[in-house]
């Protein structure tokens, strides 16, 4: 009897020490994560999960972990795990949609999102993630239907008029962009996007002076966005400044050597360099891998 009561209390013992021990390493992996520290939140996450296999704390930590080093395949499986584990876990459908979106995975994203809904009906997270979804996929009016209930749900986000404002300048209705820039500059003056946004309805609408005031105010604000530099570039272009145009637009690809809209841009440099073979070039390349980049077709007509 006494030996089977020694037995039962050290097995208690035992549980609770490692219960205690999975949290500890979970609470140090969050200490990490806010101290930037990726690597080290990564094993002690890893640690506690040693210990509880089953753990969702971890797997859903380690997946926001997985995210800020832009590991979205490890990051979905974290929170699909998480998921498996409580399937009623809302921040998981959450960053999981917001992780298949950013992977490129739009339906996956959708679906999630779906979710989102069933678990909270009334989630202004899922209508975000719709609307950022259905904006990518070029799916204009659902986007702009998903905005719209996010602002009626939280009027006061910024972010619903500034992500509204960007469906309304890809169809082209300009003031209705200006409308919720309007409104968002009132909530939050300091959103570097914003300007970033306006810079692009003034050029649209062939304000390039304008549109360069805005773009400069966009880099004050936040001088580590390599597509603001770009746009600056674009417009210098316009406006005749091409040295100093070509310079802003070089800078832009040393940060992202991909982006469509730089090398657009550096083919249209070229052409108002006067130096339309190569200006041809970098303008038919672009428009192989997208033929939906603006200006690009046009100016190669130009040169027909």
């Amino acid at each position: 009897m006494r030996y089977s009561l020694f037995l039962l209390l050290l097995l208690l013992i035992s549980c609770d020490s490692q219960e205690n021990k999975k949290g500890r390493f979970l609470l140090k992996g969050n200490d990490k994560l806010q101290e930037g520290d990726i690597t080290g939140a990564l094993k002690f996450y890893d640690e506690a999960l040693r210990i509880d296999n089953r753990f969702y704390d971890a797997y859903y930590n380690r997946g926001l972990a997985n995210l800020k080093l832009l590991n979205y395949p490890k990051a979905i499986e974290d929170f699909s795990k998480t998921i498996e584990i409580h399937p009623e876990h809302h921040a998981a459908y959450q960053q999981r949609a917001m992780a298949y979106l950013d992977f490129g995975e739009n339906y996956k994203a959708l679906a999630d999102a779906e979710q989102l809904l069933r678990i909270k009906p009334e989630s202004s997270e899922a209508y975000f993630i719709q609307g950022l979804t259905y904006t990518e996929l070029k799916n204009y009016p659902e986007a702009l239907a998903a905005f719209e209930k996010g602002v009626h749900m939280d009027p006061d986000n910024p972010e619903w008029y500034i992500n509204r404002a960007t469906v309304h300048y890809y169809l082209q209705q300009y003031d209705d962009s200006w409308d919720d820039l309007k409104k968002a500059k009132q909530l939050v003056p300091s959103h570097s996007y914003i300007y970033n946004m306006e810079s692009l309805v003034y050029f649209e609408q062939n304000q390039y002076e304008e549109a360069l005031k805005a773009i400069e105010k966009a880099i004050s604000l936040d001088r580590d966005q390599p597509y603001y530099y770009n746009n600056r570039g674009l417009y210098k272009i316009f406006l005749g400044q091409l040295e100093d145009g070509l310079e802003d637009i070089n800078y832009s690809l040393k940060q992202d050597n991909k982006n469509l809209y730089a090398l657009r841009n550096k083919g249209l440099y070229h052409y108002f360099k006067g130096d339309t073979q190569l200006a041809r070039k970098y303008l038919e390349d672009v428009l192989a891998k997208n033929p939906d980049i603006p200006l690009a077709a046009f100016y190669i007509e130009q040169m027909d």
